[in-house]
């Protein structure tokens, strides 16, 4: 077994992509990922889960269609399943993303060019 910290500065130095999560880790069904984001997303959700937007640095504002959510470091803030949402960030955010195995990153959308190769692990 490996008994080693995941030490998340070390992992998100390891890419450079935006709005690409990358796998750090998995428990039970799901998955840890990380991610750099910086810019507007599209408006999507996940119909099947919620999903858990942890900021590790920057500022994070995730928009509803009714209002939105402002994040810092150390702030985390859980989507409920079936709300549609738009994460944004003037700069580069860092974030790690709990969610599912197997969920996309673009949610109910048609594939596009933001939509992420999921399972990738670093």
């Amino acid at each position: 077994m490996n008994h080693l910290a995941i030490n998340f500065k070390k992992k998100l130095n390891l890419f450079k992509d935006l709005w690409s999560p990358k796998v750090i880790a998995e428990m039970n069904d799901y998955q840890f990922k990380l991610a750099k984001i910086k810019g507007n997303f599209k408006w999507h959700c996940h119909p099947d889960t919620d999903e858990t937007f942890v900021v590790l640095d920057g500022k994070l504002r995730i928009k509803f269609r009714d209002g939105f959510v402002d994040l810092k470091k150390g702030e985390m803030y859980v989507v409920p399943k079936g709300v549609e949402h738009n994460p944004w960030a003037e700069k580069e955010v860092k974030i790690l993303l709990i969610e599912p195995k197997g969920v996309v990153n673009t949610g109910n959308l048609e594939k596009n060019k933001l939509t992420a190769q999921n399972d990738v692990w670093i």
